[in-house]
């Protein structure tokens, strides 16, 4: 018992100890990398948070470990609505709702918000890393399917502009080939493809139409092609349709969902359960086409 008392007192004496003469040098402490946890310290002071911020935000929330700055406005409706685009999330509310409401509604569709600005923020890096760079043999989508553009300048083709031919053997992609020079810019090939694109997509899309129109039970009058940047197509009660012709970019299956879409308006001008049962007569799968409308990257022009 006495070695182990002195052993115990020795730790705590304040006698002074003989300084050895050439003492260790100590090893410098581990250095932290950046970014790195600290133990002890919660992760949510060591990792940032997400950041989503419309570029007319006047209001911020902090959703989960999320930061997201809002476009916020007074409105004349009933209820608080939550609109998420491609700028970010948007909410309006009736003139009378008092801002904790609006911030408890925000709490409650919180999961729901987060996700959809997810799935946006991934659309638009899709989008960004589909951008085309206009030259001799860049690859497009057509039809679902990637074509070969190739400047072709003695071309004997009569088609205007450019004509599609097919791929060669062991499954190459078509050609597109447009009547440009090798030295023609990027902007001049970019002119011709969307030139090129734009009359497929009139004649693919009146075709569609002429064949649904009479499922539905409806009559088109005019059809006009639309350069929308987030839009694919609307309507008007007087037989007019427009259709964005970036989606001659999907597969035929696609299209026709859009076409009969629209078409499905000149019946029912909103989009309630019986507006969606009609579209369903004529295409069945039109939720999972409409999710690959919304998923699938299309070249950024």
């Amino acid at each position: 018992m006495l070695p182990l008392l002195r052993y115990t007192l020795d730790l705590f004496s304040t006698e002074p100890v003989v300084k050895p003469q050439e003492p260790p040098v100590s090893a410098a402490p581990p250095r932290r990398r950046e970014g790195a946890h600290i133990p002890g310290v919660p992760l949510q002071g060591v990792i940032a948070p997400a950041q989503f911020a419309h570029p007319q935000a006047n209001r911020e929330v902090r959703i989960q470990d999320a930061v997201i700055a809002y476009a916020f406005a007074r409105a004349k409706r009933r209820t608080i609505g939550f609109v998420v685009g491609p700028d970010g999330l948007v909410v309006r509310a009736p003139r009378w709702t008092p801002l904790h409401e609006v911030d408890a509604a925000l709490q409650e569709k919180g999961s729901w918000i987060l996700r959809k600005l997810q799935e946006s923020r991934e659309r638009q890096q899709r989008a960004h890393s589909a951008r085309v760079q206009w030259r001799d043999g860049v690859a497009i989508p057509f039809m679902g399917e990637d074509i070969t553009v190739l400047l072709d300048p003695a071309h004997g083709f009569s088609g205007r502009g450019a004509q599609l031919k097919p791929g060669g053997e062991g499954g190459a992609s078509q050609t597109l080939h447009v009547g440009l020079p090798k030295a023609a810019t990027a902007d001049q090939i970019r002119d011709a493809v969307q030139a090129w694109l734009m009359r497929q997509a009139q004649a693919n899309f009146k075709e569609r139409m002429d064949h649904f129109a009479p499922l539905l039970g409806v009559q088109w009058k005019k059809l006009r092609l639309s350069s929308a940047g987030t839009r694919w197509g609307s309507a008007s009660a007087d037989g007019s349709i427009r259709l964005n012709w970036r989606l001659i970019h999907y597969r035929q299956p696609v299209i026709d969902y859009v076409v009969a879409h629209e078409l499905s308006h000149l019946r029912v001008m909103d989009h309630s359960a019986q507006f969606w049962n009609t579209v369903a007569t004529v295409v069945p799968d039109y939720q999972q086409l409409r999710s690959q409308l919304k998923d699938d990257a299309i070249p950024k022009w």
